[in-house]
């Protein structure tokens, strides 16, 4: 029997993909204002915008992870497991704490 896993984002899958979507065309605006010979301050707003949206969305997943997929590991009883997942979590805060 094959199981199917899911993932923590899955039941907001929706609105994630369309805060990509929005995402995106705020990128694509931002390459408009370079093509366009807009003023260096307000592009560079316009990529704090977009990495600000971009966090934002990380930490939204992020928690969908740990309250999933970690807390599940954890409940599971498998050391291995839980250890594994721990593990991935705190790979991925490091990651989000090295890029400031």
């Amino acid at each position: 029997m094959t199981e199917t896993q899911s993932h923590g984002y899955a039941e907001d899958k929706q609105r994630l993909v369309t805060r990509l979507h929005r995402i995106e065309g705020q990128v694509r605006g931002i390459e408009r204002m370079v093509e366009e010979d807009r003023y260096c301050i307000d592009v560079l707003t316009q990529i704090a915008a977009v990495n600000t949206a971009l966090e934002s969305l990380a930490f939204i997943i992020l928690d969908d992870h740990v309250n999933h997929c970690v807390a599940g590991a954890l409940a599971s009883g498998d050391p291995v497991e839980a250890e594994a997942k721990s593990k991935e979590l705190l790979e991925a805060v490091h990651r989000f704490a090295r890029v400031r």
